[in-house]
């Protein structure tokens, strides 16, 4: 397992030395980071509440090409999936399956997943803190899923049950984990970060930093 004071700093320190490009447009923070590491991640904030809509991610092919982007936070994340599946003729799955949607708070990581009819004393869900996870599990053994919490990963923070709580309402399962302090003053050191960049700025205005 990771020291979690080191990669906290590792990854503060990442996003520092990523070449940094911000706009504001339609309410919305949003934010191109190229890592050092060659990686792609771009963000979307609500700029009254710095509550994070999107959070995305794209990394090079084996051969050194364009790679697709990947949702790690986001309502888009379901339907985009669809989409390219469609559009290459892949198999689509079910519009009545279970998908699942990570959703960020400022106070709390969110997953909703969809389409689970079962009542609420079915499910249990358990902090896995070796893999940074939540177990999802049915009594009734129809449904399985492991949910990473990447921001806890990316700290090297385990998991804690405390944090965990759920509730079900109309075939949504809602799983809800408190960020920590850690993650909440990891939080507000991006954010100053992005500030600096926004400082000043009207809608539709670009700013690019390299650092």
């Amino acid at each position: 397992m990771q020291v979690a004071g080191s990669s906290q700093s590792s990854w503060l320190a990442t996003v520092k030395k990523a070449r940094k490009t911000a706009l504001l447009q339609d309410g919305r923070i949003k934010v191109h980071y190229e890592l050092p590491d060659g990686r792609e991640m771009a963000e979307e904030c609500d700029k009254e509440t710095g509550e994070l809509l999107v959070r995305k991610w794209k990394t090079k092919t084996r051969l050194g090409g364009e790679g697709q982007w990947e949702w790690e936070v986001g309502e888009e994340a379901h339907y985009t999936k669809r989409l390219h599946a469609a559009a290459s003729d892949a198999l689509v799955e079910s519009s009545s399956a279970p998908f699942v949607v990570r959703r960020d708070t400022t106070k709390s990581f969110e997953w909703r997943i969809r389409n689970l009819p079962y009542p609420a004393d079915v499910y249990s869900i358990t902090a896995e803190p070796d893999t940074f996870s939540l177990a999802l599990r049915t009594s009734n053994k129809k449904y399985f899923k492991r949910l990473v919490v990447t921001d806890m990963q990316r700290l090297g923070l385990p998991v804690e049950q405390s944090y965990v709580s759920f509730v079900h309402t109309n075939n949504t399962l809602i799983i809800t984990y408190k960020k920590p302090g850690p993650v909440l003053e990891m939080q507000k050191a991006v954010y100053t970060e992005v500030a600096s960049l926004m400082k000043g700025k009207k809608d539709g205005d670009v700013n690019c930093r390299q650092t």
